[in-house]
Formats: C-alpha cells, sequence, structure tokens
C-alpha cells in the first residue's frame, strides 16, 4: 500500500481550503442524506452514516448542516433525490481509475465524466473493468506530532490495523472494511485523528516517476473531483515523494 502518504497529506490540505470555500460541505450533505436514505438517521445504528457525520465534523461542518442532511435521507424534509453511481476507467499513463458519484442527472454527469477522461488522454470502461484491482478499505490519518512512531505502530496494530504507514506529518492506518469503525474508535481515545474514510486501496500500482507525466495525473484527478457530482476518485499511480511535493504548489 505504499506511495499513498505524501499524496494523502496533499489531499487533506486542499479538503482544508475546500471546507472553507464551503465546497466540501455539499460533498458531505449528499454522503449524509445517502446514507440516511439507506441505513436510517440513528448513527448509532448506521455505520456509513456514522462515518459521514465523523467526516463532516472534523471539517467543522455545522451541526444544523448535519441534521438537516439526516432528515432529507430520512424523508423527514423535502430534499433532492439522488442515485449513487460508480465509474471506472483509465486516466493518463494508464492510472486505473475508481470514481463515486451522486447525482440527479446521470446523463449529465456520465458525458462530463467522459469529457474528462478524454481531454486527459484516458477512458471510461465498463463495470468492473477496473474495480477489480481495488479494496475497499478503512484509511485514518492521525498526527505524528505527539506520539513516537513506534509506540503509534504498536497501539495501531493492537487495535485491529492491517498496516502502517508514516508520512511527513502523521500516521496513515489501513484496516479492514468491517474492521474501521471499531478502530476508529480505539485509536481516537489515544491520539488526534487528522481523517477517518473508506477508500478504496489498490496494491497494483503504476509508477508516475516523470515530473510533466505525473503534472498531468494531477491535473486529472483535480478536475474530476472538481466535478460537481463527484464525491469521492480512487486511483493507483504511485508517484515519488519529491516529486508530489514538488507539484504541490503548481
Amino acid at each position: 500500500m505504499s506511495g499513498h502518504s505524501k499524496w494523502s497529506t496533499i489531499k487533506r490540505k486542499k479538503e482544508k481550503i475546500d471546507a472553507k470555500r464551503g465546497k466540501i460541505f455539499t460533498k458531505f450533505i449528499k454522503e449524509i442524506t445517502l446514507a440516511a436514505r439507506e441505513g436510517g438517521g440513528d448513527i448509532n445504528g448506521n455505520a456509513r452514516l456514522r462515518t459521514a457525520v465523523n467526516a463532516a465534523k472534523m471539517s467543522n461542518m455545522p451541526q444544523d448542516n448535519i441534521d438537516r442532511a439526516i432528515k432529507k435521507g430520512t424523508g423527514e424534509m423535502p430534499g433532492v433525490v439522488y442515485e449513487e453511481v460508480m465509474y471506472e476507467g483509465y486516466g493518463p499513463e494508464g492510472v486505473a481509475v475508481l470514481v463515486e458519484t451522486a447525482t440527479d442527472n446521470k446523463n449529465r454527469t456520465t458525458s462530463e465524466l467522459k469529457h474528462i477522461f478524454t481531454k486527459f488522454g484516458g477512458n471510461l470502461g465498463s463495470p468492473n473493468s477496473v474495480a477489480w484491482m481495488f479494496s475497499r478499505k478503512g484509511l485514518i490519518e492521525i498526527d505524528s506530532s505527539s506520539v513516537a512512531e513506534e509506540k503509534a505502530m504498536e497501539v495501531a496494530l493492537d487495535s485491529g490495523a492491517e498496516d502502517f504507514q508514516p508520512s511527513e506529518s502523521s500516521y496513515l492506518i489501513y484496516t479492514s472494511f468491517e474492521s474501521f469503525n471499531a478502530v476508529r474508535d480505539k485509536l481516537e481515545k489515544d491520539f488526534k485523528i487528522l481523517s477517518a474514510k473508506v477508500a478504496w486501496i489498490s496494491e497494483n500500482l503504476v509508477k508516475v516517476a516523470n515530473h510533466d507525466k505525473a503534472l498531468k495525473v494531477i491535473k486529472f484527478m483535480d478536475s474530476l473531483e472538481d466535478q460537481d457530482d463527484v464525491q469521492n476518485v480512487h486511483a493507483n499511480f504511485d508517484i515519488p515523494d519529491d516529486i508530489l511535493g514538488a507539484l504541490e504548489n503548481q
């Protein structure tokens, strides 16, 4: 599961900027609404909703917004009906991509995503064209400033984590999909959690070690994530930390 540490840090910084613009709140509202519609409005009995609410709170989303999104999902308040659609395909440099969307107009979303893929020399694929390369995992990021790596690793693995990776300012902890919430609950007792989410992770990585090619991959990812209906984008690129660092401010 190497190759994700620096990218995770960059993503977290970008999400903070999106939070200031209020853009990320729209994604949280959609996810909370979908989770409540699927499993009810009780966060204690709905693991997906609990994960979504926790993530929203980490980005300082107001409780009123959270409550309204839950009520829209349960039908207590009127709201837009979203459909969840997963898109698959290949981006530049043969990078495999999964795109999670929540849309009220599938035709529009498909057309716009196809345009982005084509623009960057990629193409949308059929169902399971790349999904077989990915596994659903929990990904928890904790602050490394106040705990030694050895101690953090020991606690994480004892809590049921599958893998542990240090990065420049945090530790990345991977869990199985099933144990994600249980591991998160244990870790938050001892550590400051920076982010916690369910992600699609691939061990079949495509190494992109050229600066210009890496820049194209990052611009492609940014274009996908900026599309209004996109909730999450997962890819199997492995860009070296030094190149990612150089690209961070471009």
